[in-house]
């Protein structure tokens, strides 16, 4: 999970202008997703962002919610749980050939959609 944090130490991220940080609705998930995004934002990093990954109910999804409030991450997006993910992977698919209307997939769009106007 926190690799990531050692090529952001490392500086490869300076010519980064949008950083999107992936979280689940675990502690340590958003542990790690705030430690990347105080790092991020030491480093200079202008569009700081949050994706809420793997909800499976309003619970997950305000566990999320409140944890990124309280740490000042705004959240742009939210993938849900989405067992076609793990079909297609034993499948030996990619997920967008396997169900290109699953949920999490209309949902990645979406954030890819976002990211083209920002």
């Amino acid at each position: 999970m926190e690799a990531g944090l050692e090529h952001l130490k490392r500086g490869t991220a300076k010519n980064v202008d949008m950083m999107i940080i992936v979280v689940e609705p675990y502690y340590r998930s958003l542990e790690a997703g705030m430690r990347t995004f105080k790092l991020a934002t030491e480093l200079n990093i202008k569009h700081l962002y949050v994706v809420s990954n793997k909800f499976t109910n309003e619970d997950d999804e305000n566990a999320i919610k409140s944890f990124c409030e309280k740490h000042s991450m705004p959240i742009i997006s939210n993938i849900p749980y989405d067992s076609n993910l793990i079909e297609a992977e034993r499948n030996e698919k990619a997920p967008y050939d396997y169900n290109s209307e699953a949920p999490s997939i209309k949902a990645i769009n979406k954030i890819s959609d976002w990211i083209s106007t920002h």
